[in-house]
């Protein structure tokens, strides 16, 4: 009980660390609260901080929820404990950290990032299948809260069918976690949900060819 309330807390605390917020102070003094979007995430940091710090926020907010997730798997089969509920209890503490973190007084990101994160380290190969439908979707319609939200919501379909591929036992938990974290991400997606159906949602347009 002890080493599972300490992997679920730590869990926490590492998705908490508000990485896009640090980069702006020690980049260019500023709070990307106040910034861009407001939102404190690696899309936000590409726009006010640039490619560079940007792709360093992408890969910091994917690792923390990964390396948690991960370590947690390990240590519970070393104590013989149930596995999969302590991954899937690690994976959502670490989002809801990113997305409310105790550092910030509880304000935060929208989450994409540390939930694919965490998702890598319980189950790949639905986690590529999202990927693909983001890919798909933002190579047609060209709208980057579009794409990510039809990967979000595509999510756990991919976790329930590579569950049954590879007969887990306990699929139905992993993909009642995915669907209880694509309900969060899409609450803290409400602005780009609303500029969605009324058609004023950023389109990010395509390089004129030479």
């Amino acid at each position: 009980m002890i080493v599972s309330g300490l992997c679920v807390a730590v869990s926490y605390l590492t998705g908490a660390i508000p990485f896009s917020y640090i980069a702006g102070k020690m980049l260019k003094g500023v709070d990307l609260r106040q910034h861009g979007s407001g939102n404190l995430g690696a899309s936000n940091t590409f726009r006010i901080l640039g490619a560079v710090p940007g792709a360093v926020v992408l890969l910091l907010d994917i690792a923390k929820g990964f390396v948690p997730v991960f370590v947690a798997g390990k240590l519970a089969a070393s104590y013989g404990l149930p596995v999969h509920w302590i991954t899937l209890a690690c994976a959502f503490a670490a989002v809801f950290g990113h997305m409310y973190s105790v550092y910030l007084r509880f304000s935060g990101g929208k989450g994409i990032a540390t939930a694919a994160g965490a998702f890598l380290a319980i189950q790949p190969w639905a986690l590529l299948g999202a990927f693909v439908v983001w890919v798909v979707v933002f190579a047609v319609r060209r709208i980057m809260s579009l794409a990510t939200l039809s990967a979000a919501a595509s999510l756990p379909v991919f976790v329930y069918l590579s569950g049954r591929l590879e007969w887990w036992p306990s699929h139905w938990s992993y993909t009642a976690v995915s669907i209880l974290l694509v309900i969060v991400i899409f609450q803290k997606h409400r602005s780009n949900l609303s500029r969605l159906l009324a058609g004023t949602e950023p389109v990010l347009a395509r390089k004129k060819q030479a």
